[in-house]
């Protein structure tokens, strides 16, 4: 035996069809540490075609409250509500990934398989909305999960969020990557006429392939562009988040996506460098590794470029569009791309907070006596 090949070598990780972690990585909370070896014995699952299939498993949750506060000096908003726990987009990057630690369960496969849904979310939003004390600021959307993703078109619970909205009066921006919040024209179209949402679609690539290992499960590229335009049509505001920007990877795409936005009806654009918080940098090496070998080396020496030599750096000033020089580059590509395509011209409307309605407004079934005799 040499000395290149180990005794009890670890199988390297083979991506899963339809899933964005090679790896189910152990969360940072686990007590137990577990380690993967190859005896001899295992059959090697390249030899059996790949991975077998993996299910998503839905779980349902009674939240015990639905909004979210933050005082993040980077974030444009203070309130958020998602009404799933992890996400079956399974996109790699995302920052939320690491939440599903809190659960006990890994970051990897479990994060975009073992789906947690908060069944009472839309309960939940009515009785905060009606206390006396409840100031009311806009809502954001699915940040923490898609608020879209594929189990919500059996259970609408985002749908059922939408319409307390909109019974209430009261505004809310929303974030995704799937073609389903046309679904919901119906509620989203006449709270956009009276100044009560904003949409932005996410979009980090054209290139069908490259998605379909990055996100495998959201909506393609081109169905994204075709989504930017029917809630523009619509009169919906709808901008593009390009996000984030991975150096090598999606990066050579940036201009072709803004271009693409621009045509579709966007009116907005921003972006975020690649983050790589806690159990997400080694879950993204695993996934260069396996899609990427040629590149993977220079993508993460770039992102070291931009984090002051490290994987990800929390600082408010810097963890969204990086620094240094390569990072400053960047900036100016960006920007001259949307003035030339003439986004970000006007200033986002302000959301009307006017027209909140602190108390459900009448029920004429369910309010008329008549009606309870039956």
């Amino acid at each position: 035996m040499t000395d290149s090949v180990p005794e009890y070598s670890i199988a390297p990780p083979t991506p899963r069809k339809g899933r964005g972690a090679v790896t189910n990585l152990q969360g940072r909370y686990e007590v137990d540490q577990r380690e993967a070896v190859d005896d001899g014995w295992m059959v090697h699952e390249e030899e059996e075609g790949g991975p077998p299939a993996l299910r998503t498993q839905v779980f349902d949750e009674r939240a015990k409250t639905i909004l979210t506060r933050n005082a993040s000096p980077d974030i444009p908003f203070s309130v958020s509500l998602n009404p799933y726990r992890g996400c079956e987009h399974g996109c790699i990057y995302c920052f939320a990934r690491p939440t599903h630690s809190y659960l006990g369960l890994s970051p990897g496969l479990d994060f975009e398989s073992r789906i947690y849904a908060k069944v009472n979310a839309p309960e939940l939003l009515e009785h905060e909305l009606s206390k006396k004390s409840y100031v009311p600021e806009p809502i954001a959307l699915g940040v923490n999960t898609d608020a879209w993703q594929p189990v919500e078109r059996e259970l609408r619970l985002t749908r059922r969020v939408i319409e307390v909205l909109s019974a209430r009066g009261h505004p809310f921006a929303a974030i995704t990557k799937s073609s389903l919040i046309e679904r919901d024209l119906d509620l989203l179209a006449p709270m956009a006429a009276r100044g009560q949402f904003m949409a932005a679609i996410s979009i980090t690539t054209l290139d069908a392939d490259i998605a379909r290992t990055l996100e495998p499960r959201a909506a393609t590229p081109a169905r994204r562009l075709r989504t930017i335009r029917t809630l523009s049509e619509a009169g919906i505001p709808v901008g593009v988040s390009i996000a984030p920007v991975i150096p090598f990877v999606t990066e050579p795409d940036m201009e072709r996506v803004l271009e693409a936005c621009a045509e579709a009806g966007a009116s907005n654009a921003s972006y975020i460098v690649l983050r790589l918080p806690w159990e997400v940098a080694p879950l993204f090496k695993d996934w260069l590794a396996a899609h990427f070998p040629d590149r993977a080396e220079r993508v993460m020496s770039r992102v070291r470029d931009m984090r002051g030599g490290k994987d990800y750096d929390a600082n408010f000033a810097s963890r969204m569009k990086g620094e240094g020089l390569w990072a400053d580059l960047l900036k100016q590509r960006f920007y001259q791309a949307a003035r030339r395509l003439g986004l970000n011209e006007r200033r986002r409307g302000i959301l009307d907070m006017s027209q909140f309605m602190r108390a459900a407004p009448p029920d004429p079934v369910r309010d008329d006596p008549q009606m309870n005799l039956f």
